[in-house]
């Protein structure tokens, strides 16, 4: 009897241990998810820098809504469920901040890049600069539409500055945002476009011709901010940290973008890491 009293100790105390232990990693194995919505134009950088991110933070899982950046703007405004804000122009993050739908002290910016005139490399537009939209007949010119786009605001700056808008305004096709402008370029829907740079360095399919100045459009700095409906701030913190570090500075010079200072009025906040 003591023995069979002893026996099914021993059978209890290990089936409580199996218990244990299965259920105490698979609590621990539950990553907290952080939402980012994030333009199209950050698509090819952000599958390099993710994943390094996610390998650092093992105990994040991150989910991106790519989209253009008013569309994301206005998304946010109406209450989409996402942690960080990270649009292709400063100024989406300036338009939420100024309706109070911005974390304080988590506002920076984190890259810039230029505004450039591609062609398709396959059959190549007769233009080798800027200038010579002025005489070179150009059946089609791709630019973003205002309306949904950043880089549309940008390009139509820079075509009016420049003195090219009321020339080739008849010729526009317009594009959704950035990637689809790029795309008309690329299958030659369209002879030259205006991109950013950071669109058209990856891709073969486009040639860099000309840099637009720098005092003909707003200048374009990319932002990160979390935002009003963010549920994780503090981990919104470590990607804004991240983000900031050499190593990933470093990896974002390669995809086109440029080194901005990210001082941007930033006030630490408790919970957050700037």
């Amino acid at each position: 009897m003591r023995r069979r009293y002893a026996l099914f100790r021993i059978g209890l105390f290990f089936s409580l241990l199996t218990t244990t232990l299965w259920l105490v990693p698979w609590a621990q194995a539950q990553p907290e998810t952080l939402t980012i919505a994030a333009a199209n134009s950050l698509k090819e950088a952000l599958r390099k820098v993710l994943p390094l991110f996610e390998a650092e933070h093992r105990e994040i899982n991150v989910r991106v809504i790519y989209g253009p950046s008013q569309t994301l703007r206005n998304q946010i405004e109406q209450g989409a469920p996402v942690d960080l804000f990270l649009p292709s122009l400063f100024e989406e993050i300036d338009q939420l901040d100024k309706k109070g739908l911005v974390i304080q002290g988590t506002t920076r910016a984190y890259a810039g890049t230029s505004l450039v005139l591609i062609t398709g490399t396959a059959l190549p537009a007769p233009v080798g600069s800027i200038h010579d939209l002025e005489t070179v007949p150009v059946r089609r010119i791709a630019v973003g539409d205002p309306k949904t786009s950043s880089v549309g605001k940008v390009a139509a700056q820079f075509l009016k500055h420049s003195n090219l808008e009321l020339r080739l305004k008849s010729r526009y096709v317009f594009g959704e945002h950035s990637r689809a402008v790029l795309d008309l370029v690329a299958k030659g829907e369209a002879e030259i476009g205006v991109v950013y740079r950071t669109d058209a360095v990856s891709n073969a399919k486009v040639r860099i011709l000309d840099t637009a100045p720098v005092e003909s459009h707003t200048p374009v700095r990319y932002g990160v901010a979390a935002v009003w409906t963010s549920k994780n701030i503090s981990k919104a913190g470590d990607f804004i940290e991240f983000l900031l570090a050499p190593q990933t500075q470093t990896l974002l010079q390669e995809y086109g973008f440029d080194r901005v200072s990210p001082d941007v009025g930033l006030a630490h906040q408790p919970g957050v890491k700037p």
